[in-house]
């Protein structure tokens, strides 16, 4: 057979958009998840708000509003993850979605801090089996050479989210008032729910939609991994946990994702307030200002999802990513212009967004389709839980010192951290 002959084969064997159809969907769904989650941080620089509340001035009270939701969410998958191996990723994200959705109209009810902080804490379990599924969809649809560039699809959600909840919520905050800002985000559920119910399966073989050339294609890479990874599978909850965390590369990926948390977090809670109260910009320039970070973050999360794929390596992708988020925030925080600091910060989120796609990787690499979900929860969890303490350390620094300073050289204390991790996983590696 000639070779114009073998590569018509392959191209026909990849040919279908099933699989990239599913990436989209699952960008979307992360996209409106992080959107309800990320609303409180314009929520407290809008005074309605928090007189409603009665945290005017506390910074602490404010933080807290992204802790409990973060410290429940990560609880919620360490324990459930396993659950939606059980489930299957398709059921365990529909049932997801309607619990969070259900979370955010409680929220726009909310008659003072404690019902907000329920409603977040709710928030946080309803969106905590999500996350790990939208991992376990990846190991289940996607071969293993393609996983960096449809990791890094789905993730760059994460800042898209940010990137347009910013001016959108500024803007509908000072329209419409804060708690038809809840309505609107519970809304937007029915997207991810009709997409997921009608457009997924569990795996290539159970959708009808798929090509048998691109179900081919894509069982034949999978066979190749699952060979080596051992079919036998745990009988129990309990079985998958340890498989997970008995490898400390395993351990060593969850606390240096914590790095690349924490600084997420910390960043998206407190920017907005950050450049209203310590760079002294407007209502208006803030809501500009503050999406900035995400544009840089979408354009390098791109860029290393194919890079990931192409040259491999990505635990030095991870710790380049940390070490550069560090210096650039650190940067940021002693610089005397405003705008300067801004675009400063701004670049640490970019270069932080290099890891983000990079750490999925390694965790696919390095623990078998039987217990993705748990795994991803397993990380996700740890990470969330670990990361909580972010907003609540700058708000804690603000009440301390009258500065985020303080809560800024947090954030760069974890990247540092996390990259030595990193380069101690490439090496072991």
């Amino acid at each position: 057979m000639s070779n114009s002959a073998v590569d018509s084969i392959n191209t026909r064997l990849q040919s279908g958009y099933a699989r990239h159809r599913l990436a989209l969907i699952l960008l979307i769904t992360l996209l409106i998840a992080y959107i309800d989650r990320v609303n409180v941080a314009v929520l407290v620089v809008d005074n309605t708000f928090l007189t409603d509340m009665g945290i005017a001035n506390d910074p602490v009270a404010k933080g807290s509003l992204m802790t409990v939701f973060l410290v429940c969410y990560g609880i919620g998958s360490v324990l459930l993850s396993p659950v939606g191996d059980w489930l299957g990723p398709r059921k365990a994200t529909l049932i997801s979605i309607l619990f969070w959705t259900l979370a955010l109209i409680w929220g726009g009810f909310a008659t003072g801090l404690v019902t907000m902080l329920l409603s977040r804490a709710l928030l946080g379990i309803g969106e905590s089996m999500h996350y790990p599924m939208q991992s376990k969809f990846v190991k289940n649809w996607f071969p293993p050479h393609e996983r960096g560039k449809a990791n890094a699809t789905w993730l760059i959600g994460l800042n898209i989210a940010p990137m347009v909840a910013m001016p959108l919520f500024a803007w509908m905050i000072a329209a419409v008032g804060w708690r038809d800002n809840f309505f609107f985000l519970a809304s937007l559920g029915i997207i991810p729910l009709f997409l997921i119910w009608k457009y997924t399966a569990d795996h290539p073989h159970l959708y009808q939609g798929i090509s048998p050339c691109e179900q081919a294609y894509i069982e034949a890479a999978l066979s190749k991994e699952q060979a080596v990874e051992g079919t036998a599978a745990p009988t129990n909850a309990w079985q998958s946990f340890l498989i997970v965390t008995r490898d400390y590369r395993v351990w060593l990926l969850v606390l240096a994702y914590s790095g690349t948390s924490s600084i997420y977090w910390g960043v998206i809670t407190w920017l907005p307030s950050y450049l209203k109260e310590a760079r002294e910009f407007s209502w208006a320039a803030m809501g500009a200002w503050a999406s900035l970070p995400y544009i840089m973050a979408i354009v390098v999360k791109v860029g290393a999802g194919f890079a990931i794929d192409k040259i491999g390596r990505p635990a030095l992708f991870l710790a380049t990513g940390l070490l550069g988020s560090a210096i650039f925030i650190w940067l940021g925080a002693y610089a005397e212009n405003n705008i300067i600091a801004t675009i400063l910060i701004s670049c640490g989120v970019g270069t932080l967004a290099m890891g983000t796609p990079c750490a999925w990787v390694l965790l696919q690499q390095l623990l078998p389709g039987k217990v993705a979900g748990t795994g991803a929860g397993f990380m996700n969890g740890v990470a969330s839980i670990i990361s909580a303490a972010s907003p609540l350390m700058v708000g804690f620094f603000i009440a301390l010192t009258g500065s985020y300073i303080g809560g800024l050289m947090y954030m760069v204390g974890w990247g540092v951290f996390g990259a030595g991790l990193c380069l101690v996983l490439a090496w072991k590696r």
